[in-house]
């Protein structure tokens, strides 16, 4: 890579949720390695801090829930005040509880549609105006390879995620004319994530065996690193204003 392509990011401002680990993180890394800032935003505070660390004096940790709107305007604030705007935003943070309609707990299913839905909304409606006062910007929104094909015990995280789509094809609309360009980043299974660290024995047993059986994993293929993926996000982001990538369906080859 040229010294000129290594620094494509020099002077810009990225907002990156669910940084704390796997994607978000590697997005982290790579848009510093390119030579921006990055507010990294998570709800375990130890979890960022040791991220931060690992990514040096570039990464600002900016503890948030994401399903808190207030949370969401005081953080972009907190930012604005740090940074003087923001230039990007990747919405990556994303809960997965392992449970069925029928048995879903209310508690988690609002932690779920908050963090996967709400919280992306409450993200976006803050950047917008930081970002219109740079001049543009950019969002990518993470989905999953569930949208077409539901994980079991999956079925909310799965539905989030497609209306995660639906928002972005209608920003597109609203945000028209305006500077600011909206990638959906589908994605398929990573080899680093804790997308499942907190899911029931039982339950994860079970999810596996109906995987295995119903050849889930076989269709998806084997785990991409998150690296890889990530780089592909820091060509979205600096493609030409004038061009977009609506949706980037990402997974892999093998």
């Amino acid at each position: 890579m040229s010294t000129d392509q290594s620094k494509r990011f020099q002077g810009k401002i990225a907002v990156v949720t669910g940084a704390a680990r796997g994607l978000g993180k590697r997005i982290a890394e790579a848009f510093i390695n390119e030579g921006g800032s990055v507010a990294m935003l998570g709800r375990n505070v130890a979890a960022l801090e040791a991220a931060a660390a690992e990514l040096g004096a570039m990464a600002v940790v900016f503890p948030t829930d994401i399903s808190d709107p207030l949370a969401v305007r005081q953080t972009f604030d907190a930012i604005h005040r740090r940074f003087g705007g923001v230039d990007f935003l990747v919405n990556n943070a994303a809960i997965g509880h392992l449970q069925t309609i029928e048995e879903a707990d209310d508690q988690l299913l609002q932690q779920e549609v908050g963090a996967n839905l709400l919280g992306p909304i409450y993200c976006i409606r803050a950047a917008i105006p930081l970002m219109k006062a740079r001049g543009g910007g950019g969002v990518v929104n993470v989905t999953s390879e569930s949208v077409n094909r539901p994980y079991p015990f999956l079925t909310v995280y799965a539905a989030t995620k497609s209306a995660m789509e639906t928002l972005s094809a209608g920003l597109r609309t609203e945000l028209r004319g305006q500077g600011i360009r909206i990638t959906v980043l589908r994605s398929g299974r990573m080899s680093e994530s804790g997308f499942n660290r907190d899911w029931p024995e039982e339950r994860r047993t079970r999810y596996h065996e109906i995987v295995k059986a119903e050849g889930y994993h076989a269709s998806s293929g084997e785990p991409i690193s998150p690296q890889i993926t990530a780089r592909a996000v820091m060509d979205v982001l600096a493609l030409p204003r004038e061009a977009n990538i609506d949706l980037l369906d990402l997974r892999s080859s093998g």
